[in-house]
């Protein structure tokens, strides 16, 4: 029986008989033994995101010893880290329902301006959260953590907490992938020792809300939340692997029920963990303006229009103009905040690889991705065909999902020849940042392979717009946005295997404005 079930029944009771109950049912977290008792009862600490100009998402989560029905929260924000000066105070409820989630969504403040917040309740404090909301004027720079891909049974999330320590960041982008579906027997690294909860693979919205209560119990996530507001947007193993509207590779409707049950209990989840709001008559696509530096445009690309994937290049519905990634609201949607953008750099946060990737000298009976934007090139043309007639300059493509590293000039097939005389004809430019921990291709293969993958990716006669990839080595992208200039870090962990505190910046690129081409380091 589940839970939620079970408290419905004794409150049934307790109204109906009119005895006063002594106490509630035992609660103990299922993760218990993985959490900072230090932290009593904010164990999962505190998180904050989605900052505008005037307000900020601030976010956490209460766990009673008991199971209570409602639990009352206040919640404080101030201007210094130790809230001497408080300008905004307000109490919420939680309850199973929520499980035990807490999100307040924080109005009035000031634009541009970094924030303190924490969390009181059950007796206990929260840890204290810092945050900043979005400057109306024009800044000087910015600079955006990219991140994606963190699944906890690969290793250790040591690229949160390098992340965590930088204080400069205006804001952490999560292009999806922030947790994973799989059981213990799954898709992951048993041997180190971090399992999952539940064991088995998650499909009702208990095993859902475990896995991200374990997720969010790891040290270096909670102060990478705890530091830095995040912009989040999903990929498919935050439901299942290779996920579209409709269904997922990895859902077997006999054995796992209906896919719709299993997609809302997923979607449940995912807003109560995340600290975002969420958007009225859609689900997650959604944009933010950095004033006239960026404006940054957060992409759907699996659960708001994604048809079926193709098995191969072949199928005739390939080439089909009905085929969508985004939907047809959302295509339109993008299309109006591109062209109505009056911002110098326009990032799109992206799911997968937009541009053409070749992948024939490496794997000739898969020479193309078709979970990418290559299993959807009508819809891909489109886009930049868009980008190309309208003449938007500065377009920056974020990307994650492949776990992997790149750097792309985004060049249309009908610009190929120009671009292959002249270097001309890039209409965007498209970053692939690492995975945060999750396996790329030397947990599989040996470095020998992974130095030929890598080699025959890069090949130029057929991959010239590619300019730079690593397949082998966790971590994230630091980009830095100016009026003149774009700057791409990609910092890598030394390992995933222990806690570490070592990490480097193996690659640069800068991206003059107006020019779209990296210039290597």
């Amino acid at each position: 029986m589940r839970q939620n079930t079970i408290t419905a029944i004794i409150l049934l009771l307790y109204c109906s008989c009119g005895t006063k109950m002594q106490s509630w049912p035992e609660y103990k977290s299922p993760v218990a033994s993985q959490t900072n008792p230090d932290l009593k009862p904010f164990y999962q600490g505190v998180a904050s995101g989605d900052p505008l100009t005037d307000r900020v998402i601030i976010w956490t989560r209460i766990t009673p010893e008991q199971e209570l029905p409602s639990i009352e929260v206040k919640w404080e924000v101030a201007k210094d880290s130790l809230f001497l000066d408080v300008v905004k105070t307000g109490i919420t409820n939680t309850s199973p329902g929520l499980d035990y989630t807490v999100k307040a969504d924080v109005a009035g403040l000031e634009a541009g301006h970094t924030y303190f917040y924490r969390f009181h309740g059950l007796e206990g404090t929260s840890l204290t959260g810092r945050t900043k909301t979005i400057s109306r004027e024009t800044v000087d720079s910015l600079k955006f953590a990219v991140i994606s891909c963190s699944n906890f049974q690969w290793g250790y999330f040591n690229a949160y907490g390098r992340i965590a320590e930088k204080k400069d960041i205006d804001a952490v982008l999560h292009l999806g992938d922030y947790i994973y579906e799989y059981g213990i027997d799954g898709y992951g690294d048993t041997t180190i020792g971090r399992l999952h909860l539940p064991e088995h693979e998650i499909i009702t919205l208990e095993d859902y809300r475990l896995r991200y209560a374990q997720y969010r119990s790891d040290k270096d996530l909670i102060a990478a939340h705890q530091n830095h507001p995040f912009i989040t947007i999903w990929d498919d193993h935050e439901v299942a692997n290779d996920n579209y509207t409709a269904g997922a590779q990895n859902h077997q409707p006999d054995t796992e029920g209906a896919y719709e049950d299993r997609m809302a209990a997923a979607v449940q989840a995912y807003y109560e963990w995340m600290p975002m709001r969420k958007p009225d008559n859609r689900l997650l696509y959604r944009a933010f303006s950095f004033g006239e530096m960026a404006d940054l445009i957060m992409l759907d690309g699996r659960l708001e229009g994604r048809d079926v994937q193709v098995d191969s290049m072949s199928d005739p519905a390939y080439l089909s103009e009905e085929r969508s990634m985004l939907g047809v609201e959302q295509l339109n949607w993008l299309f109006s905040q591109l062209e109505n953008s009056p911002a110098k750099w326009k990032l799109i946060g992206n799911q997968v690889i937009f541009s053409d990737l070749d992948m024939s000298p490496a794997f000739p009976h898969r020479p193309r991705n078709l979970d990418s934007w290559d299993g959807y090139p009508v819809e891909k043309n489109k886009i930049e065909d868009f980008i190309s007639d309208n003449s938007i300059q500065n377009t920056i493509i974020l990307t994650g999902d492949t776990h992997t590293s790149w750097a792309f000039e985004v060049v249309p097939e009908r610009n190929r020849q120009q671009y292959l005389a002249d270097g001309s004809g890039v209409i965007a430019l498209e970053i692939g940042t690492p995975s945060i921990n999750s396996a790329n291709y030397d947990e599989y293969v040996s470095m020998d392979t992974v130095l030929f993958v890598q080699m025959a990716y890069s090949d130029k006669r057929l991959n010239p717009h590619l300019k730079y990839t690593n397949l082998s080595d966790h971590g994230y992208v630091i980009l830095t946005l100016t009026k003149d200039k774009a700057r791409a870090d990609w910092y890598y962990v030394n390992t995933v295997r222990e806690p570490s505190t070592q990490e480097r910046i193996a690659k640069s690129y800068t991206i003059q404005s107006g020019t779209a081409k990296f210039t290597g380091e």
